[in-house]
Parts: structure tokens; sequence; C-alpha cells
């Protein structure tokens, strides 16, 4: 793999586990502000697009420019052979871009929660870090790997001249980002009856195994999206 272009918004660059991973297994990671995004293609076919998270919705109408263009640039890579890897909001917007949507969840996943997997390869049980309010419905095109009672956790899709792999979950995040963004949760965490400090440590508590789990399914992410029909 050449190059690794990283689609993140311009305050919010934290890659974590998954970056730490594809930076020892590409020659270069290059971050891309995805309010810049043009709806041309990123990379070649030796490349590989992440697709980060973000505070932002993708269904949120004041967002539709920024998401339209996100989404086109995504389906424009996937048509020159480079493939596409989305986180959370990524994922998000990996789905809108092969037909699916996304809409505001029934509630609030946050802390280690596991998963149910169809695909223990590219979807592993976890548990996994969560910290979103949206859900994606997958496109016709793509294949279910994992869900929780919420919605569908994991998608791949195999439709265009590049693979696509998306995850809801967040493999990447590391204890203090994960602290930064409960914290700004607790409110709505506190509704479904979690303590935020409480997963704060919790995931603190288990950040050695999550990197090692999260460099395993880099891994496998990479080889699946790399590998030629």
């Amino acid at each position: 793999m050449q190059n690794v272009w990283v689609v993140a918004d311009d305050t919010d660059r934290e890659g974590g586990y998954v970056v730490e991973r594809l930076r020892e297994v590409a020659q270069r990671v290059s971050y891309v502000d995805r309010d810049e995004l043009t709806g041309e293609a990123l990379g070649a076919a030796d490349d590989l697009v992440l697709l980060l998270g973000s505070v932002r919705s993708a269904h949120d109408p004041a967002q539709a420019a920024v998401v339209e263009a996100e989404a086109a640039t995504i389906g424009a890579s996937l048509d020159a052979g480079v493939p596409v890897l989305g986180i959370c909001y990524g994922a998000q917007l990996l789905a809108r871009a092969l037909g699916g949507t996304s809409y505001r969840g029934p509630r609030l996943e946050i802390g280690l929660i596991e998963v149910e997997t169809d695909d223990p390869t590219l979807c592993p049980p976890g548990p996994w870090a969560q910290s979103h309010s949206d859900v994606f419905v997958a496109p016709p095109t793509s294949r279910v790997l994992g869900r929780t009672d919420v919605g569908p956790q994991a998608i791949a899709d195999t439709s265009r001249a590049a693979r696509a792999l998306a995850w809801q979950f967040h493999p990447e995040v590391v204890p203090t980002t994960f602290a930064r963004w409960a914290r700004g949760d607790a409110e709505a965490a506190r509704a479904i009856g979690v303590d935020a400090e409480a997963v704060i440590a919790e995931v603190a508590a288990a950040a050695s195994a999550s990197r090692e789990r999260a460099r395993l399914l880099t891994d496998a992410a990479v080889s699946w999206l790399t590998a030629r029909a």
C-alpha cells in the first residue's frame, strides 16, 4: 500500500490505533479536510481512503453540501479503484455514497459494547468502544457484517471497482479521546442510565486489549480491501 488518505474534520484528526497501524504498513499517511472535498477521487489504485468520525450528523440539512461532496468523493474513489474504509460518521457517509442512508437512532450507544457478528474477521465481537447517536441503513449492494440492537455495526461492499468496508464502532479510539467524547455526552448518557465517568474508566482499563484488537482488525481490513478480484 502506497498512501493512506485520511478524511477528517480539520479540528479532529485523531485516528488513534487504526492510523497508528496504518503508518506502519503504508508508505505515507496524509490528512484531507473533509470541508475541502470537491467530489473528485482521492489517490490511486495502490492507495487507501480512510473516513474518520465527526461530531456532525450526515442527515443534518445544514451539512448537506459537505455530505454531498464527501459522498461524491467516495463514489469517485471507489470507481477509480481506490478502496475506502469508514468509521462511525465515515461509515454513515460510505453507506450514503453507496445508496443507503442514516438517521438519528433511538438512543445513544456509549462504552465498550459487544457486537453480534456474521464475520468475526472483518467485524469481531469486541467489545468495541462506541460513542454515537446516529445509525446508518445498509445500501442494497452491501453485506451487513454485524449489528447491535440499535442498528448495523459493519458493512462490506464489492459492487464498485474497489472494495469498501465500514464500522459504526470505534476501533481506533484511545482513552483520552474517548474521555473527551464521553464527557461531552454525559447528559445523554445519564438519560439512559450510563455514568460517563464509569465508562471512561472502563475504556482506559481495557486500553491494551483494545489496541491489540484494533491492530488485528486493521490488518484484516487492509488485507480484504486490497485483495484483487
